[in-house]
């Protein structure tokens, strides 16, 4: 029985362009990974590098900020 790795994936997505972005994907139906998580933030900008390491610590293997 072989194990496949997913990763899991926190992404923080700025309002006005990234979540936009997701958000059509969404209502377009397109598919992606199980593994991402996105966080809707008012701008990419104030990602503060304290939440990208707490990301890590509780177990995410990648973070993306995405503007």
């Amino acid at each position: 029985m072989e194990e496949t790795f997913e990763p899991k994936i926190l992404a923080f997505c700025c309002h006005y362009c990234a979540y936009a972005a997701a958000d059509l994907a969404g209502v377009m139906r397109l598919n992606y990974p199980t593994g991402i998580r996105i966080v809707e933030v008012p701008c990419s900008g104030r990602v503060e590098v304290s939440e990208i390491l707490r990301a890590f610590e509780h177990g995410a293997d990648g973070v993306m900020v995405a503007g």
